[in-house]
């Protein structure tokens, strides 16, 4: 049997962290994607959802530094979780993606 883990979102990059570690860049920002639905009501309604992707420099990725707030981005990783105890003891997890490719869009449209 085998197991997948893959993930494309699409969507406008928000807050951006990048730090450098062992030497090689590593780029920490959320993405918002939007899910259009129509309400009960008929009026529709946009749901935005908030990603955390990790991205670590290399050929595949663009130069990180370029990712700024509101850029629109493409992509494809996996998913992780990760556990956090804090310091009262409460225990709390978190989901990334952990970047393949990273592709920065002039348009809101991935390349094929």
């Amino acid at each position: 049997m085998e197991h997948i883990n893959r993930i494309e979102i699409q969507g406008r990059v928000g807050i951006v962290r990048t730090n450098i570690v062992n030497d090689t860049m590593v780029a920490n920002f959320s993405v918002a994607t939007d899910f259009l639905y129509k309400g009960r009501d008929g009026s529709g309604v946009n749901e935005t959802t908030w990603h955390n992707v990790v991205a670590w420099a290399s050929r595949e990725m663009p130069d990180l530094r370029r990712i700024t707030k509101g850029t629109p981005v493409y992509v494809i990783g996996r998913m992780r979780s990760q556990k956090s105890t804090s310091t009262d003891g409460t225990e709390r997890y978190f989901y990334e993606i952990m970047a393949q490719k990273v592709q920065i869009l002039e348009s809101e449209q991935p390349e094929s």
